[in-house]
């Protein structure tokens, strides 16, 4: 049951930034530009996931996880894009409480979704190049869907306590001083007890970030091993399909890092419009990233989208 004390949240940075008279008057333009992104994630996104599934060639384990990471990207920008556009037009910044709490279930989960896909991901690179004998013996199709299914339902479930624990809270205010509504945002106007949130804040933090991130660093820690020890070849095919993996987890990193950065301590002397980016970038940027890097980085891929297009 949703609280019933507030009902509905005001985005005070979109008031803000609406009040500045140059800006104000560019919101048709700002409108667009989230359009025209929104419009190339989605075309990205969706032409890769049909030329993965429509392809017997890319029917590999490598490329399944990346289709469950493409499907993650469409559901992670829709949640947010969709807002965002609705917010730039209205003049009245408020969103009602049962829509906040679905975009904070929507974030959180696809952000969880995408460090355990990355993990997940990473293990994968890590049979291929370590016991490449051995390979198609444990990555077998019902082990491929088994880590798919459980890179997907762990986060959802650690998110689903997240909010059993958020939607409950007695809340004092409604202002959150975002683009978007998020967690720690509506913790800190509860006037209720909120020590079981913020541990559990913590532990879910650790079981959706830490945890695969030290999964795929002790991976990498393996690969590279690796390959100061192998052939030349070894050396190559690592680095040609280890470098789009580790530069989506470094762009994914950066955003997040600085997003939690932003919740928790006070950036006031960071410029607001810089602000403001950076806690959009994680959610904006990432998913146009990944279909880009990965289509113009794996070359079976892009000849495989070359061929498409041209029949």
């Amino acid at each position: 049951m949703v609280n019933s004390t507030v009902p509905y949240f005001i985005l005070s940075t979109y008031i803000y930034v609406g009040s500045l008279k140059y800006f104000g008057h560019l919101k048709y333009l700002f409108f667009v530009i989230v359009m025209s992104l929104y419009f190339l994630t989605i075309t990205a996104n969706v032409l890769l996931i049909v030329v993965i599934c429509v392809n017997r060639s890319l029917h590999e384990p490598m490329y399944m996880f990346l289709c469950s990471l493409f499907v993650n990207e469409l559901y992670g920008s829709t949640g947010l894009f969709l807002s965002l556009l609705i917010q730039i037009l209205s003049d009245v910044h408020t969103v009602s409480a049962p829509l906040c709490f679905l975009q904070v279930f929507s974030v959180y989960s696809y952000g969880s979704v995408e460090f355990a896909s990355l993990a997940v991901m990473s293990y994968d690179r890590y049979l291929a190049i370590c016991y490449p004998l051995e390979y198609n013996m444990r990555t077998t199709s019902s082990k491929v869907a088994m880590l798919i299914a459980l890179s997907w339902l762990s986060p959802f479930l650690a998110i689903v306590v997240l909010m059993s624990l958020l939607v409950p809270l007695q809340l004092c205010g409604n202002i959150i001083n975002k683009v978007y509504c998020d967690n720690y945002s509506i913790v800190k106007l509860a006037c209720s007890d909120t020590t079981v949130n913020n541990i559990y804040g913590l532990i879910a933090t650790c079981l959706t970030i830490l945890c695969p991130v030290s999964l795929i660093l002790y991976t990498y820690m393996r690969i590279l091993k690796i390959c100061f020890s192998g052939s030349k070849q070894t050396r190559q095919k690592a680095v040609s399909t280890c470098t789009p993996h580790l530069a989506s987890l470094l762009n994914f990193s950066f955003g997040c890092f600085f997003e939690i950065l932003q919740s928790r301590f006070n950036m006031s002397s960071v410029p607001s419009m810089l602000r403001i980016f950076l806690s959009l970038y994680f959610l904006t940027c990432q998913p146009l990233f990944n279909p880009l890097m990965y289509g113009l980085t794996l070359s079976k891929i892009s000849l495989t989208c070359k061929k498409t297009t041209l029949c």
